[in-house]
């Protein structure tokens, strides 16, 4: 009888669906406001795998790493900041040398901190020199929390550096008073957008250019218009594998597997036409037209690399600390 129940049990649990491993499911930890890149991007990848799950993690990349070390598993990360990445690196949980680990600095597409006003431009807003008017409210999400907006403070330190050849005083005064101009600090791109575009507030929004493409086509062309100001800095979307979770998971195969699909040409396209700037020359070229020319520079021709821009600007006592004590 014991025989019985047991061979009963045995055939019952044949009889029940099958989930999917480990090493075909994954998270993905990403930035707050990639969610609809990667819902496609996503769709794309198991319709070419099928029974494959991905599932997704959104906040302020910043947070998202910092959750990982904490015991969330991510399998891969798709973030928008370096240092993030390696702060996970210093954690133990991705390998040292991950940038060479997928191409373009392991950065499958890339943008920059552009601008978005409201229709006709009632401003006037050109350029950063606009964002530190008296009479213009500035909408960017916290620096100490989001990838997206430190990119933002970056982006007019450099364009500041240039404008006064270096003096750190009127640099510092002029992104002060940008500072001065943004009504609210929220702590991601994506509640950064809600601000501007629900809650109406602000004369401007500094976000990536792909999320300005994205917030024109979803909420209406004809209530927004896109600002290109004269140069800014280029932003690099870094992935990686979580290789400490990956490895305890079984997961490492299809990892890879997922963030090689972001290089192909099918997951270039997916990023074009979701405004993202991508590196597969033929669907750049295709997408060529949607794009305006920039002159974008580096952290590392700017600031001399993450390294020192993690502790001279990002670290705790640093110069955005400084410019927050001034608040």
């Amino acid at each position: 009888m014991k025989r019985l129940l047991l061979l009963s049990a045995a055939l019952a649990a044949l009889s029940l669906p099958v989930s999917a491993s480990a090493a075909d499911k994954l998270l993905n930890a990403s930035y707050d406001i990639a969610r609809e890149i990667f819902a496609a991007e996503n769709e794309a990848f198991i319709k070419a795998n099928p029974g494959v799950t991905i599932d997704q993690s959104h906040g302020g990349t910043s947070r998202q790493a910092r959750a990982i070390v904490e015991g969330l598993e991510a399998d891969v990360v798709t973030f928008n900041q370096v240092t993030d990445v390696e702060f996970l690196a210093k954690n133990g949980f991705i390998n040292e040398g991950w940038q060479g680990e997928f191409p373009n600095n392991a950065s499958p597409f890339y943008s920059f901190p552009s601008f978005l006003v409201r229709a006709g431009n009632p401003k006037g807003i050109k350029d950063w020199d606009d964002l530190a008017r008296d009479d213009i409210k500035v909408i960017f999400p916290n620096p100490k929390t989001s990838g997206n907006a430190r990119y933002t403070y970056l982006a007019a330190t450099a364009y500041a550096k240039e404008k006064f050849a270096g003096d750190e005083a009127k640099v510092t005064e002029f992104v002060d008073k940008i500072f001065d101009n943004v009504p609210v600090f929220d702590t991601g791109g994506r509640a950064a957008t809600t601000t501007f575009v629900e809650r109406e507030t602000g004369d401007v929004i500094i976000t990536f250019e792909a999320e300005t493409k994205s917030i024109a086509k979803q909420y209406g062309e004809d209530k927004f218009q896109q600002v290109v100001p004269s140069m800014s800095l280029l932003a690099e979307f870094p992935v990686a594998i979580v290789d400490k979770v990956a490895d305890a998971k079984g997961s490492q195969e299809l990892s890879k597997k997922y963030l090689d699909f972001l290089y192909s040409p099918e997951g270039q396209k997916i990023a074009a036409e979701f405004g993202h700037r991508v590196h597969d020359e033929a669907v750049a070229a295709e997408y060529k037209d949607q794009f305006p020319e920039i002159r974008l520079v580096t952290v590392e021709d700017a600031f001399g690399g993450w390294d020192k821009v993690s502790a001279e600007h990002f670290a705790e006592g640093g110069i955005l600390d400084g410019i927050y004590g001034s608040r």
